[in-house]
């Protein structure tokens, strides 16, 4: 254990949890920095539409962008990435002829779930050692911080 690990040990709860989050995303962003490095040709941000996109079937760009984490402008960059490569489509929607939704094609799908395949079993690994009601638990303190950064957001 590393002399800042076990220095964490000895904070109250709450402010180890500040520590081990920030350290969360800043792993996160190195993840990202990595992009231009990928041998798919795919970046991890590119990933997160084409996931979301399979959580939701068919979205507008404004909202998938909110759900894979970029700006709608950086959302429909990377679109036009992904259409160009056959991975997305974008349709009208039937009830407003405004709207623009986006799904996954067949290959898009496919990518989907290769990389799915490939990195499930690492993340399950990664969790192994924790049983269903820490799990849940984390995941409830994960959605209460996403809420409190949202009412920031919003001062």
């Amino acid at each position: 254990m590393s002399s800042a690990a076990a220095e964490a040990k000895t904070l109250p709860a709450y402010e180890q949890l500040g520590h081990s989050f920030k350290a969360a995303v800043q792993a996160v962003r190195r993840l990202q920095g990595r992009d231009p490095h990928r041998t798919d040709g795919l970046s991890h941000a590119q990933y997160g539409l084409l996931f979301s996109l399979c959580q939701h079937e068919r979205l507008p760009s404004s909202e998938l962008a909110q759900h894979a984490l970029v700006s709608p402008a950086t959302a429909t960059e990377m679109l036009d990435d992904l259409l160009a490569a056959g991975l997305v489509r974008r349709e009208r929607a039937e009830h407003d002829r405004r709207v623009v939704l986006i799904s996954l094609t067949d290959r898009g799908r496919r990518l989907v779930e290769e990389r799915r395949a490939r990195y499930e079993p690492l993340w399950r690994a990664a969790l192994a050692d924790f049983g269903e009601d820490e799990l849940r638990t984390a995941a409830a303190v994960l959605d209460r911080l996403r809420l409190y950064f949202d009412e920031l957001r919003e001062r």
